[in-house]
């Protein structure tokens, strides 16, 4: 198992309230990596809301390689974070050049393109500078979105933390999302590390999706580019979020319809049962064979949380009105956020969304027998 805490705050929050409650969890993960996802951002980056921020690891000769290419398409640097490491990094952790964190200006071409074409273009230059870089091994590309910072490393989280420095203030955020990896399906590679994003949606799960193969083929069939990369199982759950809200134009409570249809009896007696037998007909292949916890983050900065049915990884939410954090221990929570009301945790079931909207003043509960708001 792997261990996810996330937490959204009016206040602007360090990392390191995220890593801390991961290490307070650290049972669960075996230290082999670490995700970390940043958003509505504050210090120098709160003055540049709509500039997209490249986040990644390169060698020396893909930081010029990134540079030319950059330069060529227009792209100007606006502020920069260069995390120059020691030479000898801690045990367990690889040795790099750069980590990277640098924020655009859009180039003067694009200036007339709709929000949808230029979103289209930030995600068509991250893949190609993905494939750039795992041509010659001297890129790793994590991120390329306004308002948005993504750090991985593999090592113990902690350690990853102290050699980075992440209490920096530079990096302070009001959604923090991380996860303490266990290595148990895949190799060691960072793209296989959550939190997973595709254009302003983020969703990492602890647990194993045994539907891997054919969601993958799924997706991979709809034309759509982003729709690649998966070496993680999880990741096909973040495409899935993406591809329920941008592609099918519903809204996050047809999500858990969609990963985790009722059973035909409860359907039969849901309001919605005509559009909802359609949809789990539509799209029975996106169907999770768990077990998963998922908690995702949209790009209102909504965050959630959804259980599959089977329910065996465990998850809980709680907070206070400004405050408000997910995890997968009640430990994790208790590091977070100790001077809560602990008797209004709520740990979601099979048939739960609990969502706390970018106002943070209360956990939403929304359950799949409940009637989609978006048909009434």
């Amino acid at each position: 198992m792997c261990r996810l805490f996330s937490i959204t705050s009016k206040e602007p929050l360090s990392p390191m309230v995220a890593l801390e409650a991961l290490d307070v969890m650290r049972e669960g993960h075996d230290c082999s990596g670490v995700g970390i996802f940043l958003r509505d951002l504050s210090g120098p980056f709160e003055e540049m809301k709509d500039a997209p921020i490249l986040s990644g690891i390169f060698s020396e000769k893909g930081l010029r390689r990134l540079d030319s290419f950059m330069m060529d398409i227009g792209f100007m640097t606006k502020y920069k974070i260069t995390i120059k490491v020691p030479k000898q990094p801690p045990p367990g952790v690889p040795k790099r050049d750069i980590y990277l964190i640098r924020a655009y200006e859009y180039p003067e071409e694009w200036d007339d393109l709709s929000q949808e074409a230029l979103y289209d273009r930030l995600l068509e230059i991250r893949l190609q500078l993905r494939l750039m870089g795992e041509e010659k091994n001297d890129m790793i590309v994590f991120s390329f979105w306004p308002d948005v910072i993504m750090i991985k490393e593999i090592g113990d989280p902690m350690l990853v933390a102290e050699h980075l420095k992440l209490d920096r203030k530079e990096l302070h955020a009001r959604v923090i999302m991380a996860q303490g990896r266990q290595n148990t399906n895949y190799a060691i590679t960072l793209y296989a590390c959550h939190p997973f994003f595709i254009q302003g949606y983020s969703t990492m799960t602890n647990g194993e999706n045994t539907a891997f193969i054919p969601i993958k083929a799924y997706l991979e069939s709809r034309g759509f580019p982003g729709y690649m990369g998966y070496q993680s199982d999880s990741e096909v759950l973040t495409h899935i979020l993406h591809y329920t809200i941008k592609k099918l134009g519903l809204g996050i409570e047809a999500y858990k319809h969609i990963i985790t249809p009722l059973q035909d009896g409860a359907l039969q007696e849901h309001p919605d049962a005509i559009f909802l037998k359609n949809l789990k007909q539509t799209c029975r292949q996106l169907i999770i064979d768990g077990p998963n916890c998922v908690i995702g983050c949209m790009p209102d900065h909504s965050v959630f949380m959804v259980q599959d049915r089977k329910k065996l990884r465990p998850g809980v939410v709680g907070g206070k009105p400004g405050i408000y954090a997910f995890a997968s221990e009640i430990c994790g929570l208790d590091a977070a956020i100790p001077n809560r009301d602990k008797n209004r945790d709520f740990q979601p079931m099979h048939l739960d969304t609990a969502i706390v909207g970018p106002e943070r003043q209360e956990v939403k509960i929304w359950n799949q027998s409940d009637p989609l708001p978006l048909l009434h």
